[in-house]
């Protein structure tokens, strides 16, 4: 790799959770398994940039929810990550009008630069999930899923 950007977005909040039902249910399961993968990286000889994603429940939501890829085109979520990038930043420049544990680091991108598709498919879905999560609006239209 020539270049390297890492982007890492946390999930400020830490959640837990106890069941009262001691047996194991599809929502025991879920759970668990946010638990242990809420970490998405993408990282290949192909590409030069690197992107991590430290959220819970992200990768479950990802593999589960958001549309797959190729359904977007890399114009769209090139043209959305710009726009939601620039709000996510103003708002971490702004800790007493935005929740500083939301919008804890501000994110390195760059538009000039070609990330590839991996890249800004998964950091377009990452701000559609912390969007509809937290309740939050970046930019002036609804997110779509």
């Amino acid at each position: 790799m020539r270049a390297l950007l890492v982007i890492m977005i946390i999930g400020c909040f830490a959640f837990s959770c106890k069941a009262n039902y001691n047996g194991k249910s599809n929502a025991d399961e879920i759970a668990n398994a946010e638990k242990f993968s809420d970490t998405v990286k993408i990282a290949g000889e192909e590409t030069e940039y690197e992107i991590i994603i430290v959220e819970p429940g992200f990768n479950a939501w990802l593999r589960s929810t958001a549309r797959q890829e190729g359904y977007y085109s890399q114009n769209f979520l090139e043209t959305r990550n710009r726009q939601y990038v620039l709000f996510w930043n103003q708002r971490v420049l702004q800790p007493n009008r935005f929740d500083p544990n939301l919008y804890c680091l501000q994110i390195d991108y760059d538009s000039t630069i070609d990330y590839g598709y991996d890249v800004n498919y998964k950091l377009y879905n990452y701000f559609v999930y912390f969007q509809l999560k937290y309740k939050q609006q970046l930019g002036t239209w609804i997110p779509r899923i």
